[in-house]
Parts: C-alpha cells; sequence; structure tokens
C-alpha cells in the first residue's frame, strides 16, 4: 500500500486564509520548501503549504444552523481555538425533486464556506452521497425509493447515475473554492463510514472517481493537472474493508477511547502516514422515548488534549450541533428509533448558539496549542426572550390537508403516492367477524386505528408493534388507519425505509376452532404533506365535514394563532401539553414533537420572528391536552412522559449495541430440552441481553426459561431478575419477558407473530454479576416451536 501520498498543487491562496489558522509545528520539524496553494500528506503530518499542519476542525451543519446565524457559529469556532471547518453536504435538501437542484438561501453552502474563508477558516467537505449525520435517510432522497428495487449505496445503475449528478452539482458549486483555486477547501471525503455498511471497493472506487472528475484540476496548455487531497474515514475495526490506496484513512471514535488503540493498526499498515480522528464524538444524540444523552467535559477535553500533544489532526463532532428543523431529523437502527428535533448533542456550543462547560474547558487547551492568543468569544446572536402564554384555535382536522387521492387493490406507500414527508389516510371495508379479530400491520411509522371514526388504538413502530386487537365488526364498517411517517433510518441497511402501509393489511380471528384470515383489499388512500403551505391551504380553506366515519376526530388536525412582539429574540416554545406533530412559526418549520419527551421545548431562532403579529400553526396528530403555547427561556431536553404499559418496550431502556461485541454468539441445537452456552471467558455486567436472530421453524421467538451460570459452574440466583426491554412480547397468552424466568417450564416469552427479526430480551440482574455461560430451555412442546437459531448473547454494565 502506498504509505504517503504527495500531491503538489501550484495556485497562490488568498491572504486571508494565512493569519490565524496554522497550528505550531511540531518541535524539531523543519519547514518543507514552499509550495503555496497546497494541501497534502506528508511525513506523518498533513502539509500545508508546504509546511507541517495539525487539523483542529470543528463540525457543524448549515442546514441544522439559520442562514443569518452562520457567520456568529463560524466565530464561535474561530475562537474556541480550531482552524478548520467540517461540513456534511446533505443530497436531500439540495435536490429534493428529482433533478431540481436548490443551492440558494439557505442551502448556499459555497457562501457557508466564503464566510469561513472570510473569518481565517479552513473547510473539510464530506460531500456524500451517503452522510448519516443523524439526518433523514442519511442524507440521500426520499425519491430514490420510488424504484423499489433500488440497491442504494451499491453499484446500481440508477443510483450511481444520480450520484453522478449530483455530484457534479456540488462540485459546480464548491469545486472552485478548493485551496488550489485559491479557496478555504483542503479535503474532500469519499462516501462515509462504509464498513458499516458493507464490503465494497468497487463502489468506494468509483464514488473517488467520480468526485475527482468534478473535483480536480484539468491540465491544459497553461495550467498543470492538479488534484484535490482525498480521504476516507472508517472505524479502526473495519477500516481495511474498504480502503483505497491512493485515499488518506481516518478514524472515527468518541470521548473515552484508548487514542493509540484507535490507531494502531492504521501505524502498522502506514507508518508514515499522518493520523486524524474524523470525528471525535463530542456527545452523542438524543432519541424519542429516552434520556437526554451527556457526555463529561473532561473526558472529551483529555482525549483532545492527548491526540494534540502527539501531533494527531482532529474533528470535533459535533462542535455545534444545531436543530434538525422540519422533517429532517433521522432515526436509527436496528429496530426504529427516531431522533429528536433538537441536534445539541451535548456539544460545546449548545443548540442555540451559546458557549457551555466544554466550550471553555477546551478553549483552554487549544489556548496551549496555539501561537497566538485565541480571538475573543463572540457574543450572542441573539437575546433570549419569553412569550406569554397563548391558546391555539382548532383550524381544521387533519383531512382537509389532503392534495391528492388514489383508489386500488393493494395498499400503496407514502413513495408510490409520490410523497415524501407527512402522513396518509387509509380507508376500507371490514368483513363481518362476530367475536373480534386481531389486526396485523407493517406501519411505518406511527399507525392510528379508527372504525366508523372510533378511536380503536395505536400501531407504533418505535415499540416494534405490528398488531392490535379489533372488536366484533359488521359487514361495510369502515376501517380508517392514519399513518404518520417520522424520520427515515439513517444508519446501515435499514436506510431504504418506505414510509406509510408497506405490506399486506390482514386480519385473523378464530372461527369454529379455525384460524382464518383475511386479506383485505380495495384501499382508498389520501396523501398530506406536512409543509406549512398544505398548513396553510387546509386552514384557508372552507371545512367540509362529510362523510365523518371515513376521517378522524377533529382534534386530530392544525391549530392556529397569533402573537404580537415588541423585541424579537430567541426563545423555546413549549409542546409538552400537545400530543404528536410539527410546528410552523412564521412559515419556518420549526420540527417534530411528541409528548413522550425527553424534549419538550422546540428552538425558535429570533431572526425567524418580527416585530409586531406573529403566526405559530401546529399540526397535531394525536390531538392536545390543552392547545397552550408558551415561549421560554431555556430548553427542556430531558423530560420524559412515556405511557404506561404491559409491555417493556420503551425505546429509552434499548441498549446501542451496534459496535459492542457480543460475548457468545453462535447456533442453538433444533428441538427439546435445556442447552448451555458457554463464554470465551467471563463477562461481568448487570444487564444480560440474548439477541435473536432467527428461528429454527421460522415461528415466533419463544423462551421458556433461562439461567446464568457463575465462574463455579452454577446457577445464580434470579430473585432480583428484571425485565429491561423486550422487542416484541405477544401479550395474546401473556407471553411477556418475564416468563423466561418464572421457574414455569411450561410458560414462555414469545415475540409476536409479525414482528420482525432479529428480537431482543434484556435483562436487569439486579446487581452486576459475573457470568460463565447462560443455560437455555425452549418451550416444552413436541419439536420446540419457536426455539432458537442463529443468537448473540451481551453482558455489559
Amino acid at each position: 500500500m502506498k504509505q504517503t501520498s504527495k500531491i503538489f498543487l501550484s495556485l497562490a491562496l488568498m491572504s486571508s486564509l494565512s493569519g490565524g489558522a496554522f497550528a505550531a509545528l511540531p518541535s524539531g520539524m523543519a519547514p518543507m520548501a514552499d509550495s503555496k496553494n497546497t494541501f497534502t500528506t506528508g511525513d506523518k503530518t498533513f502539509l500545508l503549504n508546504g509546511k507541517p499542519f495539525v487539523v483542529k476542525a470543528a463540525e457543524i451543519h448549515y442546514p441544522r444552523i439559520p442562514r443569518q446565524y452562520w457567520e456568529h457559529r463560524i466565530k464561535m469556532c474561530k475562537a474556541l481555538g480550531m482552524n478548520t471547518i467540517c461540513i456534511y453536504i446533505f443530497w436531500n435538501i439540495h435536490e429534493q425533486r428529482e433533478g431540481v437542484f436548490d443551492f440558494k438561501g439557505q442551502n448556499d453552502v459555497a457562501e457557508f464556506c466564503r464566510l469561513a474563508k472570510k473569518n481565517g477558516m479552513y473547510v473539510i467537505v464530506r460531500p456524500g452521497p451517503y452522510v448519516c449525520a443523524e439526518w433523514e435517510m442519511g442524507g440521500l432522497p426520499w425519491w430514490l425509493l420510488k424504484k423499489k428495487d433500488i440497491r442504494l449505496r451499491e453499484q446500481d445503475p440508477y443510483f450511481m447515475s444520480c450520484v453522478d449528478r449530483f455530484e457534479k452539482h456540488v462540485a459546480e458549486q464548491l469545486a472552485p473554492l478548493t485551496i488550489q483555486r485559491g479557496g478555504p477547501i483542503i479535503m474532500v471525503q469519499v462516501e462515509n463510514e462504509y464498513g458499516s455498511y458493507g464490503e465494497n471497493k468497487a463502489y468506494i472506487s468509483q464514488i473517488r472517481d467520480t468526485l475527482r472528475k468534478y473535483w480536480d484540476i484539468k491540465s491544459d496548455n497553461t495550467t498543470p493537472s492538479q488534484q484535490t487531497t482525498l480521504f476516507q474515514c472508517d472505524w479502526n475495526s473495519n477500516f481495511e474493508k474498504n480502503g483505497l490506496d491512493d485515499l488518506t484513512w481516518t478514524m472515527n471514535f468518541g470521548t473515552g477511547a484508548k487514542i493509540d488503540d484507535q490507531f494502531r493498526r492504521l501505524r502498522e499498515l502506514r507508518p508514515n502516514a499522518p493520523l486524524m480522528c474524523s470525528e471525535f464524538w463530542s456527545g452523542w444524540f438524543d432519541k424519542w422515548g429516552a434520556r437526554h444523552e451527556t457526555r463529561p467535559a473532561k473526558d472529551m477535553v483529555a482525549g483532545i488534549d492527548e491526540m494534540l500533544s502527539k501531533g494527531i489532526s482532529f474533528s470535533l463532532y459535533m462542535t455545534h450541533g444545531g436543530t434538525s428543523f422540519g422533517h429532517w431529523a433521522g432515526a436509527n437502527s436496528p429496530g426504529f428509533a427516531p431522533d429528536v428535533t433538537s441536534y445539541d448533542y451535548d456539544a460545546p456550543i449548545n443548540e442555540y448558539g451559546e458557549p457551555t462547560e466544554k466550550y471553555w474547558l477546551l478553549r483552554k487547551t487549544l489556548q496551549k496549542y496555539s501561537d497566538k492568543k485565541l480571538p475573543t468569544v463572540p457574543g450572542k446572536a441573539a437575546d433570549i426572550i419569553s412569550i406569554p402564554k397563548m391558546t391555539l384555535q382548532n383550524a381544521a382536522p387533519i383531512y382537509m390537508g389532503v392534495d391528492s387521492i388514489a383508489e386500488s387493490r393493494d395498499v400503496q406507500t407514502f413513495e408510490e403516492m409520490n410523497m415524501g414527508y407527512g402522513s396518509m389516510i387509509y380507508n376500507t371495508k371490514l368483513p363481518e367477524i362476530a367475536d373480534g379479530s386481531m389486526l396485523h400491520i407493517n406501519g411505518h411509522d406511527y399507525v392510528q386505528v379508527f372504525i366508523n371514526g372510533n378511536y380503536i388504538g395505536k400501531i407504533d413502530r418505535v415499540k416494534n408493534e405490528r398488531s392490535l386487537p379489533l372488536p366484533a365488526t359488521r359487514k361495510g364498517d369502515q376501517l380508517t388507519m392514519l399513518v404518520e411517517g417520522m424520520g427515515r433510518i439513517n444508519f446501515g441497511r435499514a436506510i431504504k425505509d418506505f414510509k406509510g402501509l408497506v405490506d399486506d393489511v390482514t386480519l385473523t380471528a378464530e372461527v369454529d376452532g379455525d384460524e382464518l384470515t383475511w386479506n383485505l383489499k380495495d384501499w382508498r388512500m389520501r396523501r398530506i404533506a406536512d409543509d406549512y403551505q398544505t398548513a396553510h391551504r387546509a386552514i384557508t380553506t372552507p371545512r367540509n365535514d362529510i362523510a365523518l366515519s371515513d376521517n378522524t376526530p377533529s382534534k386530530i388536525g392544525y391549530y392556529r394563532a397569533t402573537f404580537r412582539l415588541s423585541k424579537t429574540g430567541d426563545t423555546f416554545l413549549n409542546m409538552e401539553t400537545w400530543g404528536k406533530g410539527q410546528v410552523y412559526v412564521n412559515g419556518h418549520a420549526l420540527g417534530r414533537f411528541w409528548s413522550i419527551g425527553p424534549q419538550q421545548t422546540l428552538y425558535c431562532p429570533g431572526c425567524w420572528l418580527k416585530k409586531g403579529e406573529n403566526e405559530i400553526v401546529v399540526l397535531d396528530v394525536v390531538g392536545p391536552k390543552q392547545p397552550v403555547v408558551w415561549g421560554q427561556t431555556k430548553p427542556e431536553l430531558d423530560k420524559l412522559q412515556l405511557e404506561k404499559s404491559a409491555k417493556h418496550n420503551n425505546i429509552g431502556d434499548k441498549p446501542d449495541l451496534n459496535s459492542a461485541t457480543p460475548v457468545a454468539k453462535g447456533v442453538m441445537k433444533s428441538g427439546n430440552g435445556w442447552q448451555t452456552v458457554n463464554f470465551n471467558s467471563a463477562a461481568t455486567g448487570r444487564y444480560l441481553a440474548i439477541e435473536c436472530l432467527n428461528t429454527h421453524d421460522g415461528k415466533p421467538v419463544a423462551i421458556a426459561e433461562l439461567y446464568a451460570q457463575g465462574n463455579d459452574g452454577k446457577r445464580l440466583s434470579r430473585d432480583q431478575w428484571d425485565v429491561k426491554y423486550a422487542n416484541s412480547e405477544n401479550l395474546q397468552g401473556n407471553h411477556t419477558g418475564d416468563k423466561a424466568f418464572d421457574l414455569q417450564e411450561s410458560t414462555y416469552w414469545q415475540t409476536e407473530k409479525d414482528a420482525s427479526a432479529p428480537h431482543l430480551l434484556v435483562i436487569d440482574l439486579g446487581a452486576e454479576q459475573t457470568i460463565k455461560a447462560l443455560e437455555y430451555l425452549p418451550r416444552m412442546e413436541q419439536g420446540a416451536p419457536g426455539s432458537v437459531k442463529e443468537f448473540k448473547v451481551y453482558i455489559y454494565k
């Protein structure tokens, strides 16, 4: 492999970047020969204009910051001690309709880069096409899914043609701003953390070649060819899968990581390469239904201090997180864990642009590595104001937002209805079922069920729910389902995330001892986009209340009020008396709210308010307890209001096992009787998690009993055991997670019939325990129905 890539470039760097953006040279390192307007890799260091350079980058995202505040946030990063801004390019915000590009206003990323240059900052560009970033579909545009068999992030011809067109337009905006051409852009990233998605060097190579085609300077009679410095990032556990010999390699890891361990393998493969942590995670993102995430300031600062002391470059993800306004927040996987609107990230600069404890501690450390006094920290971009409590009027039911109607034999997804974001109302007729039935759907994402206009219940994808009991029905009863789509998954293979009802809708019932199934057909579908234009049309159109049995209660819908201000400023709108939906202020989409929390307020930038009359519109797809809103001076990001349930599927209790190492994995034997899974070495922790990937007979997972063995081979007491989390539990027959350790071999934990694998059961052991083996008993019936086949076991604290 090439250990050093030296690319010499020739244009003159504009003088505005020369002051204040350079890191101190490592002691004993002699300057290279003059080579202006270059950024390359040298011997164990990056070279800026031929001289050693340590990248100290601040990751911030232009769509998550109101344009009026862009320069303020850049100045905050510079005053922190950074010399570079790192940005993703979000494909789906620039090409919201196929072939139609928008790089103006809030999307003017070239202007964002020019502001960085104006303030003496370099720029690293990460143009995807995939970005992750807890952003809707990882930055990929929803309309790709209109081609149902598309292979995302692979060499699918249609996908790659769309990528080529996108990268061409990005380069038209930003390639003129590379350092070779006198601009601030020093590096461009190829794809993003692909090792977490797959192994496909051919695809990565094609992305590299696409960027080279549009970013590099081609030779002519007067100009020699010049290459942009390209790099790729991944985790230390998987970067070799897709690492290309001609690209710079960087690592991603977070607070608390052992720095030397993260770079050990890279040093072995490329001993002379510069080292860089391209994402050093300052905090973490929040998901609906879970506690607000924080990370210790001292651990973050210690990690950066250690890297700088060793001449290691870094990008702090995030330095300022901002806000996923509108519908742009994504969702994590496995399972479905949608992200909240706030992208505060527990970063050094908080959601609304103010310095935190992390900021001041880090600034003190970064001053040690600067040969100049750091710039003065700028004041607030805006004052913080409060807004008195106001009552909103129910202006229109949600069905007044319908803009398109279709009828078909089978249900259609949002994408098939040519809608990216919003809600859909599905209607059909029910058969006569005298003793009730079970409704089975695959609903993405939040489904409310009504019969003849009466609310029956909900099916929540976040809780991995796929079914709902229905009462007795008569032939011709009207079934109505209101399906709200949330952010598409942004991580892993599940990014191909269709919205709406994505499979057949069926009913099952027992009739005369037999289980009968009805596959419901002949659907009527009405789409409702979630933008302000739709809301405005709904509340200004004369109301139509006919056919209420086909619709939802009027409390589900649009609410509106106006309020007057004598002074503008940032504020935080309290939404905790509302159900679930979105908020628009003066036409600006603030983002999603959901009563379950932890986020209960929405950040409203002062630059979107005005003196005099202002308008607020709320779309609530559930309906409020009280339709009141007020603006407060502090955000509320950590207040849960969870529902009580017999199930153990609160998303906040689900562990993130994406990067965890199982203590055991393998295949269970089929058939009845006890089996023992021996660990390679004893593991200590408070929580035991068993992940069931599939079953021997394809039926729902069932576990009758579990025991843990200590170091002495004896069974540990289960007296203090409790269920922490189960992603699926069949309440028919009371097959909840605790049945796996209730001393009764005839009872068992069982997943729901339609729930998708893998399945996860997490047991709280009551205290830390050291475990050497796990005993497992399948169901006692002949053939052990639902016995586990492939599995993984985790122990964690």
